[in-house]
């Protein structure tokens, strides 16, 4: 093995490695632990981790140890790489625009309604949502199971390709793939995200002005309040003045309490629009990638091609466990 394919190796493996890492950490800490403590958001980052583990087991784990040039199994085996490939990928797709459009309702659509429940946090929901976008990935991925021959070229190289019944068809199932599988979940992904960025910039831009508004009043409030309680006797209010300090001490922990709620749900919203704009990017220069390979084949083009696709899987998992501060504290609880 040349220092080229070494080099090739050890970022295949390093990747692989710190996606399987990421995903399990990911899945293990959105475990709740209680039934009873089951939330939307725990539901759709344990699907997601699901989702990526099929991709960091079953497609990029073969493709580090280089079994996909040799196919142990034959056909069997080469059939089963592209099912579990495009049945992952579909259902992460699906799973990360139900997390962009749970942030949305949370974020955005809470704010319109004046803080009312969010029609997506509900768990029974959600589950049928992904049991939907399953149903929906299986389906898309059967083809793969059928149309799917080994062709070895000699003794030493071997080819998966898919043969279809006919061009149409292949035609066909690509577009309907493309549209229903990638476009439609990606541009729910963008909208939603647009909207969570907009509300975010809106919010800081809002508590920066009251914040420089309520400045100098606060301070000669407090001045105020300071020389009223200073005129009186300590001695005869000390009965009355007890109450109201104790009234104080609650409502300065309740705001402390809901602006460090506030301050996480923001945290956990940033985190969606990062791993939007990641996704975003990895599928268009996925898809670019693609069509190049189609127009003029490439050894060059179909290793990128492999390296985009995997780093997804790699890094999504750390950008969610940092917006639910999970990064560096396994025992923390989770943002719902």
């Amino acid at each position: 093995m040349n220092a080229k394919e070494w080099i090739k190796s050890t970022i295949r493996g390093f990747m692989c490695v710190s996606g399987i890492l990421g995903n399990n950490w990911l899945g293990f800490c959105s475990l709740p632990k209680s039934r009873s403590q089951l939330r939307t958001n725990n539901i759709l980052f344990i699907n997601l981790a699901i989702s990526n583990l099929i991709t960091n087991y079953m497609v990029d784990l073969p493709d580090t140890l280089e079994l996909v040039k040799r196919w142990p199994v034959g056909r069997m085996y080469c059939s089963a790489f592209n099912f579990f490939s495009d049945l992952s990928e579909t259902s992460s797709i699906f799973t990360t625009m139900f997390i962009t459009v749970f942030w949305h309702q949370k974020l955005v659509g809470s704010l319109k309604h004046g803080g009312a429940p969010v029609q997506m946090d509900n768990t029974r929901l959600v589950m049928a949502l992904l049991a939907g976008s399953w149903t929906v990935s299986v389906v898309f991925s059967l083809p793969h199971l059928f149309f799917t021959s080994l062709n070895i070229q000699n003794q030493s190289s071997e080819e998966c390709l898919e043969y279809f019944p006919s061009q149409e068809v292949k035609q066909t199932y690509e577009m309907v793939f493309l549209m229903l599988a990638n476009v439609v979940p990606i541009v729910g992904i963008v909208f939603a995200s647009i909207q969570i960025t907009v509300t975010l910039l809106q919010s800081q831009k809002r508590i920066k002005n009251i914040s420089s508004r309520a400045g100098p009043r606060g301070d000669d409030q407090r001045k105020a309040a300071s020389n009223e309680l200073s005129s009186k006797d300590y001695i005869s209010n000390a009965t009355s003045a007890n109450a109201p300090n104790t009234i104080q001490k609650v409502q300065k922990s309740q705001d402390r309490s809901n602006s460090s709620s506030g301050s996480s749900q923001v945290r956990a919203a940033k985190s969606v629009v990062a791993v939007a704009t990641v996704f975003v990017i990895c599928w268009l220069t996925h898809l670019l990638l693609s069509i190049t390979s189609t127009i003029h084949d490439s050894i060059v083009i179909h290793e990128m091609t492999s390296y985009i696709g995997a780093l997804y899987t790699c890094i999504i998992p750390y950008i969610y466990l940092y917006g639910v501060k999970k990064l560096t504290c396994l025992t923390c609880s989770s943002i719902d």
